[in-house]
């Protein structure tokens, strides 16, 4: 038998319930595969909580009462942004950590290990909407704006509520290997895993212009038809636009230009093509990139792995 290893999820009134219930079933659905993982909900007081749902949520512990985690995870919660923070949950979670052999926050738990002097020194993410006020509240802290989830040497950061289980996977993969995390995520039905560098958004989420500008008509053209022949001319044609005016309007409403902006939508076709299960080739021309040479050179670039490696590691596991 494995040795129990002890999952402290540290909740309060107005906690996002996924936060919790993400990660928990990823734990969870691994005690299924061999391994042995005990959940523990902790409140300051050991009072049940009220979910951001509205819903009340069951409490195991104080969070004082714990008295070792091999891993313990904040959540996040809206109250938590903009808001003075309850200095007795702050000062239970600094205490929590020298009793702890990892810490980790979901969203906008990061907040939390901020204001508690934990993530000082550090790089961390948070979710998207609230990186910039991140990085304003606490200048200590390198905030990296659109990693899924963020590692700095037994602390760890997430994104949104859905990046806590790219997170809880991670982790399990670090207590177990690859082998039993992939038969957590088929189970579940989830990517295998994003990597934590990977964006919290795609280039046509991420870079879109307002509904009126002249730009709609050459961006929907790139998203409906990534593999068409999208150069300076042919965009501004279709924009009814010079060059010249395209390129000022991709630089001022984008901040891209226009071929940094085709590169980037071919490479979210690439992956959606990979994690649909196609071959390296296939999605280079779906994609439009010409050849599988070229679009390896492109992952290598910008996503740090080659798309065979991609495929391989983060394609859904919900086919059978």
């Amino acid at each position: 038998m494995p040795t129990e290893h002890v999952v402290v999820v540290v909740v309060f009134d107005g906690m996002k319930l996924l936060d919790v219930a993400g990660p928990a079933e990823v734990f969870a659905e691994a005690n299924r595969f061999g391994a042995s993982y005990r959940l523990v909900v902790a409140s300051v007081d050991g009072a049940d909580v009220t979910t951001s749902i509205g819903t009340r949520f069951a409490v195991t512990a104080r969070i004082d009462a714990v008295e070792f985690a091999d891993t313990a995870i904040v959540s996040g919660g809206d109250d938590l942004v903009g808001r003075p923070i309850d200095p007795e949950l702050v000062a239970a979670v600094q205490r929590l950590r020298t009793r702890s052999r990892r810490m980790a926050s979901i969203c906008t738990g990061s907040f939390i290990l901020a204001r508690a002097g934990l993530l000082a020194g550090r790089r961390a993410t948070t979710h998207w909407r609230h990186t910039r006020l991140l990085a304003r509240a606490y200048p200590d802290v390198t905030v990296e704006p659109d990693a899924i989830f963020v590692r700095d040497d037994d602390l760890y950061t997430s994104a949104g509520v859905s990046a806590g289980i790219d997170l809880a996977l991670n982790l399990v993969e670090d207590d177990h290997g690859a082998d039993l995390v992939r038969e957590v995520a088929r189970s579940l039905v989830v990517f295998l895993k994003r990597s934590g560098g990977q964006s919290q958004f795609s280039a046509a989420v991420e870079a879109t212009p307002p509904r009126r500008s002249a730009l709609r008509v050459a961006v929907d053209a790139v998203a409906a038809s990534p593999a068409a022949d999208h150069n300076v001319k042919a965009l501004a044609a279709q924009a009814s636009l010079s060059t010249r005016q395209l390129t000022r309007l991709f630089q001022t409403e984008l901040g891209t230009t226009p071929a940094r902006y085709v590169e980037a939508i071919r490479i979210d076709a690439a992956r959606a093509a990979l994690d649909a299960g196609s071959s390296v080739g296939d999605a280079a021309r779906t994609a439009g990139f010409g050849s599988p040479e070229t679009l390896r050179r492109v992952f290598v670039s910008e996503l740090g792995i080659s798309p065979k490696a991609y495929r391989d590691r983060f394609r859904s596991t919900a086919r059978s």
